[in-house]
Order: structure tokens, then C-alpha cells, then sequence
């Protein structure tokens, strides 16, 4: 056989090779990502850990055991105790649960409201596009943390229950943080409308609901994903601040903020370490992974840095 005719055969080969999805090719950029793929076996390994961790602990949320306060690690405590000599581990295991929890939950819902209100926005612009977009500006006028702040003393006014509080909190984070996803959302429907696609969706007759939520939203996935990741991030680390100034999530019910405010004297802070660096430790982590993960989606979804 020629070197001529093994050329012809190979570019016939190729030519009938069929090309790699999108989706497979943005999952091909992402694991040639080192940095994203340690933050996603992190953030996996933490969920696991603060899953299934208390289920094998020995010790409960609701032990008190004052002959072992203040312990530092040790072989029976890995993490020491705390006051009330409660198993560190464990409760920085059920905080990862409710940190966690608050940050997918919240996230979520500002997903919903910020891709349905872009959307609505960039498909029907004109007067609807006009109210959408001056209630964004006012929810973006609004000072975030001391709003957050007052509504949490209003919870605790209310004497609402620790353990429906943090529902309170999750619709609340999740309700004021959807105004940077509708606008991205609402950009790029303004420009996909405008293509042939859509004129075809016109000429089939189909409805408005449909072209919006079978034909646009599904093109801005990807600006969704990555704003989505980078949200859980935020909606953790907010979470924490206001369970740590003890307007969120409150004991006995554990988080991650909540955790760091019980060193609220200078000598659990100097002299007891174990007490506020775990849950601490933890947010760091889990952020870091989160955001490495986001930034991975970002350049493995984004088009201009394909190859």
C-alpha cells in the first residue's frame, strides 16, 4: 500500500469522525485542569465527610460532658472540646452540613428567580424589561449585610425556632442575590433571540413559554453553572458572618460561624485554639474549592478559550 493511499484513508477517516460535543469538550478542558479538579475532589470530600461523619462518630450533638471541657486534641477527643465538653469533630461535621445546606439551597433559589427574570426580561424587553430591570437596580441599591442584619434581628425578635431559622435564612440570602445572574442572563437572551434559530421557533408557531425555557435558557447554561458555583461560595461565607454575630444560624443548632463565636474571649482565643480554627479551617477550604472549581467551569465553558 502507497504512503498516498494511507493518506487518503486517513483523511477519509477523519473526515467521518464525528466531532465532540460541547459538553464533552468542556469536560475534556476541565480535567486538564489541575487546580479545579483538586478543588472538586476537595469540596467532594467534605460533603462525604460531613455526610456520613457523624453517623460513625461515638459521641452526639447533645452530649454534655463538663468533666472533659476545654480538652485539647487528643486521642479520645481528635479535635478536643469545647465549654460544655462537646466533641469538636463532630460538631464541625454537622456545621459542614448546615453551611453547606444554606449555600446549595440558597444559591438555588436565587437561580430561579435570576435566570426566570432575565430571561423574561431579554425575551419580551420593552416595558417588561424596563420593571425587571429598575427592581434589579433597587435590590442592588440595597446594603446587603446590614439588611441581612436587621432581618435576622427580626427573626430573633420573632423568637422564631433555631431549627426553622436557617429556612428563613436560606430564602433570604437566596432572594437577595439573583440580581448579577439576571442581568448576565438577560444579555445574552438579547442577543440569542436575534438569531436564525429563533426566527424558525417564529415560523413554527410555537409558544412564548417554550421558545424561552426549551430554546433560550438552555444557551446560557454555562453562564449559569459558573455563576452558580461562585454563588455557594458567597451564600457560605455570609451564612457564616451572620452565625458568627449571632444573628443566623443559633445554638444549639451548629454552623461554621456560629462555631468561631463561641472563642469570644481572648482566652479561648490565645489558649484554645482548637475551638475556632476547625470550623475556620473549614470555610477557607471549602471556599478555595468552590472558587477554583468555578474559575475551572469558567474557562472550560467560555468558547474564546477554546483551542
Amino acid at each position: 500500500m502507497s504512503a498516498e493511499t494511507v493518506t487518503i484513508e486517513t483523511n477519509q477517516k477523519a473526515a467521518i469522525r464525528p466531532e465532540a460535543s460541547p459538553w464533552r469538550i468542556a469536560v475534556r478542558r476541565f480535567n486538564q485542569n489541575r487546580l479545579a479538579l483538586a478543588g472538586l475532589v476537595i469540596l467532594i470530600l467534605m460533603v462525604v465527610i460531613c455526610s456520613f461523619g457523624p453517623m460513625i462518630s461515638p459521641y452526639h450533638l447533645d452530649d454534655y460532658r463538663l468533666a472533659d471541657k476545654n480538652l485539647s486534641p487528643n486521642a479520645k477527643y481528635w479535635l478536643g472540646t469545647d465549654k460544655f465538653g462537646r466533641d469538636i469533630l463532630l460538631r464541625t461535621m454537622l456545621a459542614g452540613r448546615i453551611s453547606l445546606t444554606v449555600g446549595l439551597v440558597a444559591t438555588f433559589i436565587s437561580v430561579m428567580i435570576g435566570a426566570t427574570l432575565g430571561a423574561l426580561a431579554g425575551f419580551y424587553r420593552k416595558s417588561v424589561d424596563t420593571v425587571i430591570m429598575r427592581i434589579a437596580d433597587i435590590f442592588m441599591a440595597l446594603p446587603t449585610l446590614p439588611l441581612l442584619i436587621i432581618l435576622g434581628a427580626v427573626l430573633s425578635d420573632l423568637k422564631v425556632d433555631p431549627s426553622n431559622r436557617i429556612y428563613f435564612l436560606m430564602l433570604i440570602i437566596g432572594v437577595l442575590s439573583w440580581t448579577s445572574l439576571s442581568r448576565l442572563v438577560r444579555g445574552q437572551i438579547l442577543t440569542l433571540r436575534e438569531q436564525e434559530f429563533m426566527q424558525a421557533t417564529e415560523a413554527l408557531g410555537l409558544r412564548d413559554r417554550r421558545k424561552i425555557f426549551r430554546h433560550l435558557l438552555p444557551n446560557t447554561i454555562p453562564t449559569i453553572i459558573v455563576t452558580a458555583t461562585l454563588g455557594v461560595a458567597g451564600a457560605i461565607i455570609t451564612e457564616s458572618a451572620l452565625s458568627y454575630l449571632g444573628i443566623g444560624v443559633v445554638p444549639p443548632t451548629p454552623s461554621w460561624g456560629n462555631m468561631i463565636s463561641a472563642a469570644n474571649n481572648l482566652i479561648d482565643f490565645r489558649k484554645r485554639p482548637w475551638i475556632w480554627v476547625p470550623p475556620g479551617m473549614c470555610i477557607l477550604i471549602t471556599v478555595v474549592a468552590i472558587n477554583l472549581i468555578g474559575d475551572g467551569l469558567r474557562d472550560a465553558l467560555d468558547p474564546k478559550m477554546k483551542k
